[in-house]
């Protein structure tokens, strides 16, 4: 750990040379991102930790790490030996990082942060936070000047995808966004987040490892649309597909081009929650409308090529599941954890359709199973063997869609307290997956479905129960979630989230059943629309882990029709090897 030593005091010698107390570093780009290229890992860098949520902050005697509960464990593991402290995000006996740094500094003390990552809300929330009595100073980025290898900004070459693939094209999604900004008033509306410019532009590209996206900014105006981003990113076939809806300009164009185009008496539509500082500096004279960008909710909603898609990729990825489970000799086998994940990912790829993975896998054995977002490297790779149980997360990415799948493996002879948790998650999946709810109903209201039986037996999880999912983009999407976090989001037809409850006990195992969920019209009655979910997601239960005891008649008969979906739909596509598995795996309970 001496290099994490030295660079962090590498970057004390910095503040101490702009006068500044403090440092903050939340860990995103300039566009929000929840997961970041390699240039703007700033939080891995300075740490040690790979997770993909915290807030580091080095003063001038502490270096603190903020973490939620999906990466306690990880995160003490990985900062062990440095200077760094973990501290528990929403514990009551751990102050926030802005209460710690109000308590720690003194009266107008200084706390920088990068300009670039800070948006216009959090820096209104962090001086709220502040009272006063620190002063927050945005700066340029202070690791530039200490991190000598600092990978550049990625531009590697997108791809387009055709309206049989997307549904729509860019011009019906240019027309959706432009009305939406006729009804707000608006003349221009500045787009940050890269997802929802994939999604308008019908580009995508692999400047994010796993993330099908590039390093963007878009402007659309009432009559012209203008990308941001390196030209040279564009062979000459999508160069020319694209200019005819937008104009290209450089990525580093698009301060300069706003403060130049931009009349006194334009309206601009901006996501303040996006937005970093550096961009609103380009149109804060002009009169505002805020709010969620209009992309974000147009894409939450999938139209019916893209719903069709991902049930293609769903049944694409229920074969290699199949097959790969059949693979394994779960009595007397011995693997690895990256082995496992890899076998899988290698039966993706048996289909041409199959683009890679949808994120970075999670196969933990045991013990590394309790820790959610657990990710294997060479150095904790555990060897899985005996009794005990998987946790494998994983997902693909495909030509017109993508999954995500969590299944528990049993290897071995279960522990009777391993069927009971396994049947408690599973009634739990089955609750919420089995729900019908009114039109306008918010995922925090459904929440508790699959919480109850846990709740029950005074056991819980800390993550949510459910996030969006997008169409050949990234694995999280929002605005709706399904979470005990009273979002106001409703959820409506089209959109797409997983079902995942779990269980997790340090040192012992993890539990987590996943299935993804498409929300559709169900029957309309005198008290309105009501809605249900379609899953997508064609993988058997691990059925020797099943408590059938714990089971209502009403829950058997959900298990058993699930299988029996499941079988009709993957007999004439697994190999045959993999049919006798097949038919165990969902035979009637």
């Amino acid at each position: 750990m001496s290099h994490i030593h030295e660079r962090v005091a590498a970057l004390r010698a910095l503040l101490a040379q702009h006068d500044l107390d403090a440092w903050i570093i939340n860990g995103t780009d300039p566009h929000q991102s929840e997961y970041v290229c390699t240039r703007y890992r700033s939080r891995e860098w300075i740490s040690g930790f790979t997770g993909s949520a915290g807030t580091v902050v080095i003063t001038k005697e502490a270096a603190l790490l903020w973490v939620d509960s999906r990466y306690f464990i990880q995160a003490q593991q990985q900062i062990e030996g440095s200077e760094f402290i973990m501290m528990k995000v929403d514990t009551p006996s751990y102050p926030d990082p802005y209460s710690y740094l109000v308590q720690q500094l003194p009266e107008g003390g200084r706390v920088g942060i990068d300009s670039a990552t800070l948006t216009v809300s959090a820096k209104a929330s962090l001086e709220a936070s502040f009272e006063g009595r620190v002063v927050l100073v945005p700066f340029s980025d202070l690791l530039d000047a200490i991190w000598l290898d600092r990978p550049p900004v990625p531009s590697r070459e997108v791809v387009h995808l055709p309206n049989d693939i997307a549904g729509f094209s860019s011009v019906q999604k240019l027309t959706m966004v432009r009305l939406a900004m006729a009804q707000k008033g608006c003349d221009y509306t500045v787009i940050s987040s890269l997802d929802d410019i994939a999604w308008i532009t019908n580009l995508r590209g692999s400047d994010v490892t796993y993330n099908p996206v590039f390093l963007s900014y878009l402007v659309v105006g009432r009559q012209q649309a203008w990308l941001f981003t390196d030209p040279g990113r564009f062979d000459a076939e999508t160069k020319d597909l694209i200019s005819s809806d937008f104009e290209i300009l450089d990525y580093e164009a698009i301060s300069p081009t706003l403060s130049a185009m931009l009349k006194a008496d334009d309206v601009i539509y901006y996501n303040p929650d996006k937005t970093n500082l550096l961009l609103f500096a380009a149109f804060q004279g002009n009169k505002h409308v805020t709010g969620r960008e209009f992309t974000t909710d147009l894409k939450a909603s999938k139209n019916e090529t893209e719903l069709e898609g991902m049930r293609k990729a769903h049944l694409l990825d229920g074969v290699a599941l199949v097959n790969f489970l059949a693979s394994l000799d779960t009595k007397k086998g011995t693997y690895t954890e990256i082995e496992l994940s890899t076998m899988l990912k290698q039966q993706r790829q048996r289909n041409a359709h199959c683009i890679g993975e949808s994120f970075s896998p999670i196969s933990g054995w045991a013990a590394h199973g309790a820790m959610c977002h657990y990710s294997a490297d060479e150095k904790s790779n555990a060897t899985v063997q005996g009794d005990g149980l998987l946790v494998l997360d994983t997902g693909g990415m495909y030509t017109f869609g993508l999954t995500d799948v969590t299944r528990t493996i049993l290897f071995g002879t279960p522990t009777e307290e391993q069927k009971r948790d396994y049947t408690l998650v599973l009634k739990g999946n089955l609750a919420l997956a089995n729900m019908r709810f009114p039109e306008g109903t918010c995922g925090y209201q459904l929440d508790v479905l699959a919480r109850q039986f846990l709740w029950q037996q005074g056991l819980s999880y800390f993550h949510g129960t459910g996030h969006g999912l997008g169409f050949r983009l990234g694995v999280h999407e929002g605005p709706q979630s399904i979470s005990v976090k009273p979002l106001a989001v409703p959820l409506k037809k089209g959109m797409i989230v997983s079902d995942e409850p779990g269980i997790y006990k340090e040192g012992r195992h993890g539990i987590r059943i996943e299935n993804i969920l498409a929300i559709k019209e169900d029957v309309k009655t005198e008290f309105g629309q009501f809605l249900s979910f379609e899953v997508l997601t064609i993988c058997p239960f691990e059925r020797t882990l099943i408590d059938k005891n714990l089971l209502t008649v009403e829950e058997i008969a959900m298990v058993d029709a699930y299988h029996r979906w499941v079988f009709e739909e993957l007999k004439d596509l697994v190999d045959s090897a993999a049919l006798p598995y097949l038919e165990r795996a969902t035979e009637c309970l």
